[in-house]
């Protein structure tokens, strides 16, 4: 396969990868680099990565709310308490010091319960919302215009560009009363400091993702929050030594061509592919054939959008390897499936909150006991595999163990720093307040790119723009993504004590929605949507907007996946639609059936 197309090869890895830190998957993506495929493929095509490219091309750099020090915080489609709960317990901390908080979600979660202000969005309409608070903000003169005239480029034509919207119109587009609009924008602008939490792929998953997390930017700019404290700020990372070798590549990966700043955006090298466009290429033969596919730490079946033609997908490529822990939906269609080591069997280097969330905090996660039977840790696998591919200048070194020292060189720490000085882990790096006024921002203008040149030159909107059609009132939305603490994605489900707590998945419904379709609570209900149907259990709440159906993915019952499309949806980032998906008709008139 190598020798006749190394394009041909490609791998899907997981979240247990890229949790292991970014020298396990840097470590897989040089294995790629030296035989010679880009095709690398990951969670982030449909998961915040999307934020990331969105901030990048704003201010430059990748920021994080301090919520810690803030006094008014917005938490806009993320529920810290399922999915992040050390984050959770900073925003309460700071709620009971007294800092506001306004909650955007459709769904009323444990911190909607907790806010000033719960804004109960439709599905779907972020970006409309957004622009509603910049029209109050900039046409009420909230903005910092000091930091604007000096530091934001195209402040004129955003300007410009919110008198095309009005507030009324806003208001029924988001099911969000002007007043509360006017009133959420006033406490944001003119509580000093103030921060927004963008959820992890809320705001991402629909056409105007990458819009979406420009105006989270652009808001924290016109009102002055950027590198303050409380505000949008910027931690200092952790700087391994990156494994990666891009310069063996010929061409890049799949999807670049169609969305170049997913790969690279002026000096960031994000360096992977737009894994959306990997079932046109093994279905296909568009734009090349992918003939094999490896696996790891992923399930794809269950995680990944359009479950069918995922499976169809897995079928016809011709070698597919999966290494896994367990015999999991995906690794079923498996030609070679192989054991990997858990946590306990393996060294990592665990420097994830650095590399994403802007933490600058690293930990050796510790080798408990050797590995049982044949498995094997990642590092471990990949550094053997490429000793027998021939491989060995390009991996000199012996072990994991040196492999670790070698990518913590230039932090001045050792692997034995870190097994045994530092058991604990080890801060690297501050918080950088006022960043700007030494570097300047790393954009093309050196400002806050309110207008973006980069885009309009890729025939984009510069400005933030609503990028898909508004609905009818009475569709039926499926919204899907929701965290629930006992599980991560589709692992955990097969421990039965967890099971004991949530032992099938349901799907939350407003009682007025569901008795519309002679749906009771607790029954089953089949929902429907152009690519298929599930089963699933209908769980009645008041917590949740009418219209509006939330169902949880990675189960392997009621595969929400079945309904979604995996089409590439945001023409910036290539993600796909997973929120705000109409609900099909079983009969032309309904849109949820009910099942006895």
């Amino acid at each position: 396969m190598r020798d006749e197309n190394p394009e041909s090869f490609a791998t899907i890895i997981g979240m247990p990868i890229l949790l292991g830190g970014s020298s396990t998957v840097g470590f897989i993506r040089r294995f790629m680099d030296v035989y010679g495929t880009p095709n690398c493929f990951s969670p982030e095509s449909m998961c915040y990565r999307h934020q990331i490219i969105g901030y990048i091309l704003t201010t430059g750099k990748f920021s994080v709310a301090d919520v810690e020090n803030s006094n008014c915080i917005v938490v806009w489609g993320h529920n810290p308490h399922a999915s992040k709960p050390p984050l959770a317990w900073r925003i309460e901390k700071s709620r009971k010091r007294g800092a506001y908080l306004i909650v955007i979600d459709p769904r009323k979660t444990k911190v909607a319960k907790m806010a000033d202000i719960h804004l109960q969005i439709k599905p779907g309409t972020d970006i409309y919302l957004a622009l509603g608070f910049m029209k109050v903000i900039v046409e009420e003169g909230l903005y910092d215009s000091d930091f604007v005239s000096k530091f934001c480029y195209g402040f004129e034509e955003l300007k410009g560009h919110l008198n095309k919207f009005s507030l009324e119109e806003i208001s029924e587009i988001t099911w969000i009363d002007v007043e509360d609009i006017v009133d959420s924008a006033r406490l944001f602008a003119k509580t000093k400091p103030a921060c927004i939490v963008q959820g992890v792929n809320a705001l991402d998953q629909n056409p105007s993702g990458i819009q979406n997390s420009r105006s989270i930017a652009i808001l924290h700019a016109i009102t002055g929050n950027i590198d303050v404290k409380g505000g949008f700020v910027r931690a200092g990372r952790v700087h391994t030594r990156n494994l990666r070798l891009p310069e063996l590549l010929k061409n890049p990966p799949l999807g670049i061509k169609e969305h170049p700043l997913f790969y690279q955006i002026w000096n960031t090298y994000l360096g992977e592919g737009q894994g959306m466009y990997l079932y046109d290429a093994v279905l296909k033969g568009y734009p090349y054939k992918i003939r094999g596919i490896f696996v790891s730490g992923s399930n794809p079946v269950l995680t990944w959008p359009d479950t069918n033609k995922t499976v169809e997908m897995l079928k016809e490529v011709e070698f597919l390897a999966v290494m896994d822990m367990f015999m999991t939906e995906t690794a079923k269609h498996a030609d070679l499936f192989l054991p990997a080591g858990s946590f306990l069997e393996r060294w990592e280097l665990v420097d994830y909150y650095s590399v994403i969330f802007g933490i600058p905090y690293m930990m050796l996660r510790k080798k408990v006991i050797q590995p049982l039977g044949e498995s094997k840790g990642d590092v471990e696998f990949w550094l053997e595999l490429a000793r027998r591919m021939g491989f060995k200048e390009q991996f000199p070194w012996k072990s994991v163990e040196e492999v670790i020292d070698w990518v913590l060189e230039p932090t001045g720490y050792s692997f034995d720093d870190l097994n045994e000085r530092y058991p604990s882990g080890v801060w690297s790096g501050e918080v950088k307040y006022l960043e700007y006024l030494k570097r300047g921002f790393k954009t093309p203008s050196k400002k806050v790119e309110l207008y973006s040149k980069t885009l309009e030159e890729l025939n984009l909107p510069p400005l933030p723009s609503p990028l898909h059609e508004t609905r009818e009132e009475d569709e039926v939305l499926i919204i899907t993504g929701a965290r629930d603490v006992y599980y991560t994605h589709s692992q955990m489900r097969n421990v039965e004590r967890l099971r004991k707590f949530v032992s099938e998945p349901y799907a939350e419904i407003n009682p007025e929605t569901a008795r519309k379709y002679g749906i009771r609570d607790g029954e089953y209900m089949m929902i429907k949507t152009e690519r298929g149907s599930i089963k699933i259990m209908a769980k009645f709440t008041e917590d949740i907007a009418k219209n509006v159906v939330s169902i949880p993915h990675g189960w392997s019952e009621g595969n929400v996946n079945v309904l979604t499309p995996h089409d590439p949806a945001d023409p910036i980032s290539g993600c796909p639609m997973l929120k705000g998906i109409i609900a099909r008709a079983v009969e032309k008139e309904k849109l949820v059936e009910r099942r006895e």
